[in-house]
Parts: structure tokens; sequence; C-alpha cells
């Protein structure tokens, strides 16, 4: 009979460890390496240069007349000759020959209203005039017949009286010939006043055709003086009602401006006003040319004062007109304790005078280039307000220079620019 198998218990009994053999065991090692790499980027930060933290302002392009500048405003470019131009006369707008911009002389047609009710009235005021000259030649016919029959009964007067003194005729017959004169008197007299009475009425109907005329040349638009449409304000087929606000009307047909009378007006307060006197020169900029200056003078202060701003209105003439100005544009202008010349007009180089710093003996200013400076040597030049102008290699418009730089701020120093 085959054994029996040993039973579980019998096979943990025989389970042994065998601790004779060594304990090995596993160190780790990561972070010695991370302690290590924190070493050597620390070492390297501060093996690198710190950035110096610096101002900068901006190099600007300064004009010298404004260190003669004693007062600044600003206002409007303006035409003192402006025209909404319309017509006397009312009915619809069927022809419009100009469009904004377009150049007219004065008396130039510009548009025309339908005249074809005006253009009858003529038409009958015409035929009147010639009704009054027909009757007027007949008036003239009656009158000669009617001299003729004067003479005729003169005539017949004085022949009964040379019969009637040789007792050929009685006395009555040269009364019957003294009543015929009588009587052809009265109708010449008569024949005279319709004569007179037909040239009236010429003259009345040919007053009437004038007036016709007139009412047919308010139907045409003209320009009042040489100049530029500034707005088209009412297109072909409008009704043109220049005296009333009736909704489908319009009143002005365009609006026009003689662009040589071009002025800025500027509003002066009240409490500078003393400053500021007429032919004072001035200079003139506008915003849509800022590059360029233009000079003028002082021509009147308005005398009031505007009550709700408390300032003065102040004419300024243009010294020269330039194409490029127009009507509306906003303008600053500088009163200035006297003309500025063509020099003073031209742009300079000006940076803060707490830029410029001494260096080996120059004047110097430090430039800004990505994080680093570069020293410019510069040459001072005038005092322009708060500004001081310098000339520079390569110191252009728009670039940054530090602004108190340190005394040990050198050439190539790496800089961070500080946001204050």
């Amino acid at each position: 009979m085959a054994d029996a198998p040993h039973p579980p218990a019998n096979r943990l009994s025989q389970l042994k460890i065998d601790r004779s053999a060594p304990l090995r065991r596993r160190r780790k090692r990561w972070p010695w390496v991370l302690g290590l790499a924190v070493l050597i980027g620390g070492g390297a930060l501060l093996a690198m240069p710190r950035k110096t933290e610096v101002q900068a302002v901006a190099v600007l392009a300064a004009y010298p007349s404004q260190q003669y500048a004693e007062l600044t405003a600003s206002g409007y470019v303006v035409a003192q000759r402006r025209a909404a131009v319309a017509s006397k006369g009312t009915g619809r707008l069927i022809e419009l020959r100009v469009r904004e911009g377009s150049v007219v002389k004065q008396g130039e047609l510009i548009g025309r209203l339908d005249a074809s009710d005006v253009q009858a009235a003529v038409g009958a005021s015409l035929s009147g005039v010639a009704q009054s000259q027909a009757t007027k030649v007949q008036a003239e016919s009656a009158l000669g017949q009617g001299r003729a029959e004067l003479a005729n009964a003169e005539v017949e007067l004085q022949r009964q009286q040379d019969l009637r003194a040789q007792n050929f005729v009685s006395a009555q017959a040269v009364d019957g010939a003294e009543r015929r004169l009588a009587v052809a008197r009265s109708a010449l007299a008569t024949l005279q006043a319709a004569v007179v009475s037909a040239q009236a009425g010429i003259a009345q109907s040919q007053a009437l055709v004038k007036v016709q005329q007139v009412n047919q040349t308010n139907t045409e638009i003209r320009a009042p003086f040489d100049g530029v449409v500034l707005v088209k304000n009412a297109n072909v087929g409008d009704m043109i009602t220049p005296f009333s606000s009736a909704t489908g009307t319009s009143g002005a047909v365009v609006t026009m401006a003689d662009m040589t009378t071009l002025e800025v007006e500027a509003d002066v307060s009240e409490s500078n006003v003393a400053r500021i006197r007429p032919e004072q020169p001035v200079e003139i900029t506008l915003d849509a040319l800022p590059e360029m200056r233009f000079r003028g003078n002082v021509s009147r202060i308005v005398p009031t004062v505007d009550r709700a701003k408390a300032t003065v209105m102040t004419k300024i003439r243009f010294e020269q007109l330039d194409a490029r100005i127009l009507p509306e544009m906003s303008a600053k202008v500088s009163f200035l304790s006297r003309p500025a010349s063509n020099e003073d007009q031209k742009s300079v180089i000006a940076v803060n005078p707490k830029a410029i710093v001494e260096r080996d003996g120059k004047k110097t200013v430090f430039r800004l280039v990505a994080d680093t400076v570069e020293a410019v040597p510069v040459t001072l030049g005038r005092k322009i307000g708060d500004l001081q102008e310098v000339g520079g290699e390569g110191l252009k418009s728009g670039q940054r220079v530090v602004l108190n730089p340190v005394d040990t701020l050198k050439a190539g120093a790496k800089v961070v620019v500080s946001a204050k």
C-alpha cells in the first residue's frame, strides 16, 4: 500500500530562512543630484552681471520758436466768408452743376429751379407790352386826326369871321364856327391824354416784364463770391423752399466758403487776455499737419467774453495760406514775444536736460538699445522751454535715453527700465 501524502502542517514546518546571507540596502541618490543642480544654478546666477534699474525719456523733435512762446491757446480754422447759398424763389430743383470740392467763380451758375410758370408769366407780360404799344399807335393816329380837325376848325372860324366882316354871313354862322373849334380843341386834348395813357400802359407792361424776369432770375442759383463748395445740401428733384421749414423741403442748396479768408478762431482765457495784442506774432500748428509751422499774427480780439467758458475769442490770420489748410481743422496757437524766423521753425533734436551727464570731459547721453546702453557724446545748443537742444551722431527723435544716469553707469551696461 502506497505511502499517504504528508499533511500540510508537516510541509510548513520544513520552511526555513537563511540568515547567514548579508542584507543589501538600496541607497537613494536623487537628493544629492538635486542639491548639486541647485548649487550650480545659484552659482551661475551669482556669476551673471546684475542689471541696473534706470528711468528713460524720449528724444524729441523740438522747434526753437517755442522759446518765444508766452501763451498758448487752441481753436479751429474757419472761413470768414462763408455762405449757405439758396434761391429766393420756391420750386423743384431741376439742375445742379456742382458737388463737394467744386471751385466756383462769382456769378457762376450753380443750379436751377423749375421756372416754367415764371416763363409763362414773362410771355404774358411781353404780350401786354405789345398790346400797350398797339394802343399807343392807335392813340397817336387819332391824335393826328384830331390835330387836323382842329386846324380845319381854326381855318373855318377865320373864314367865317372874314365873311361876317363883309356882311356875307350872319353872326350865327360865326358862332357855329367857334363852337366847332372848341369841340376840336377838346377832342385834341382827349386824344393827347389817350396817347399819354398808352405810353404809361407801355411802361407798366415793361415793368411787369422786369418783375417776371427777376422772378425767373430768382430760380437761378449763382455763386455770391469766388470759393469752394463745402457741402451739398440738396439734390436734383428736391423742393427748395428757402423761407420755410416744411418737411421734405430744403433751404440752402450748397454751402460754400472763400478759401482766401481762412483764419483761426482761438479761445483765450479772460485772465490771460491782457497778454495778447493786435498784430502780435503767433505760430500756428495744425493737428492734421503736425510737421508744419505757420506764421501769423493777431487780426482782432472780439470785444466780449463768453460767460459760460470765461474766454475771449481771438482771430488769427495766416501770414501765408497753404492749399492743405481746410476749414474746421483743429489748431494750436502760440503767442510769441517776437516773430519767428525760418531757422526758428526748423526742427532740432532735444532731450530732457537731466539726461545729459559729463563723461571723460564730454557731454554724454546714454541711449537705450534693447537691454543695454550706448554712450553718445552730444553738443549743447539752445534752451527750448524745458528741453535742451543737442547734436549727436545717430541721435534721432523717438529714441530713448536714460534719465538721471548714475555715476557708475557705463556703455554696454545691462539695464532694466523702471516702470515708475
